[in-house]
């Protein structure tokens, strides 16, 4: 198999990832350039890289300078970091084989339906991180889960106290739970479809 072949089926790929799992499941449009940009970046350089006559050290030095770079605009859940990992790794699938078989082919296959499968399976578990600024400092455990409940309206999973300021009677706390579906009435005054409302 010609490396362009190769290089044509990561294509494909990283469209099937991005475009038929991640944005249906997802709805973060936002995130398509970034998972894009990592695969045919990373699937460039590894094929630079295996073309080349530099030395394996310098590439691997190269790979871990770019692992040093932090996304810093917001944090990334579990399974977006898994999409993010997916994109490299069929990038560098795609790049580094210059004599490329059909095994190379199959493990993209296998990448793909590793995150098919498990999002899938996680779909109707997802969960939600939101951090929470109380107009009243809570010290009690067992207060602030019925709080926090009461507030929110949904199944609270956990919580992590980030500060309680007695001075200002305020607290400060990251919940993780289930997002609450919007009522029929919420959807409506949304101006949601009505095939979205009966979904």
């Amino acid at each position: 198999m010609s490396p362009y072949a190769l290089y044509a089926v990561d294509l494909v790929a990283i469209a099937i990832l991005v475009l038929g799992l991640f944005l249906p499941r997802h709805r973060r449009p936002e995130l398509v350039v970034a998972f894009l940009t990592v695969n045919v970046g990373v699937m460039a350089v590894a094929a630079a890289l295996a073309t080349s006559t530099i030395g394996a050290g310098l590439g691997l030095g190269l790979f871990g300078i770019l692992s040093l770079i932090r996304l810093r605009s917001e944090e990334l859940a579990q399974s977006e970091i898994a999409y993010y990992f997916a994109a490299l790794a069929l990038g560098l699938l795609a790049g580094i084989d210059q004599s490329p078989t059909l095994v190379d082919v199959g493990l993209m296959a296998a990448i793909l339906a590793a995150v098919a499968i498990g999002d899938t399976v996680m779909g109707g578990q997802r969960t939600q991180t939101q951090q929470l600024l109380l107009d009243r400092a809570i010290t009690d455990q067992e207060e602030l889960r019925e709080e926090l409940t009461v507030r929110l309206g949904t199944t609270i999973h956990s919580f992590r106290v980030d500060r309680t300021d007695l001075v200002n009677d305020t607290t400060l706390v990251s919940v993780r739970h289930h997002p609450r579906s919007p009522t029929r009435r919420e959807q409506r005054a949304a101006g949601m479809p009505a095939q979205e409302m009966l979904r």
